[in-house]
């Protein structure tokens, strides 16, 4: 659901995943149409290093 929104509204994945100014950034820069392209790219780039971080740190509370 998240990389659905990623794409459609890259701004607001940054809201999901807790990164607010990040996401105010991203909305201005999605504002103009040559921006939309790098903004949905950095969404999703952002989306998957929060998925890998998210995997990290359960394993870490397993191992523990």
């Amino acid at each position: 659901m998240r990389l659905l929104i990623a794409f459609l509204l890259p701004w607001l994945t940054f809201f999901t995943i807790g990164r607010p100014f990040t996401g105010l950034f991203c909305l201005l820069l999605q504002i103009s149409l040559l921006g939309w392209i790098p903004a949905t790219i950095w969404a999703v780039y952002a989306l998957s290093q929060y998925e890998t971080e998210k995997k990290i740190n359960d394993a870490m509370v397993r191992r523990d």
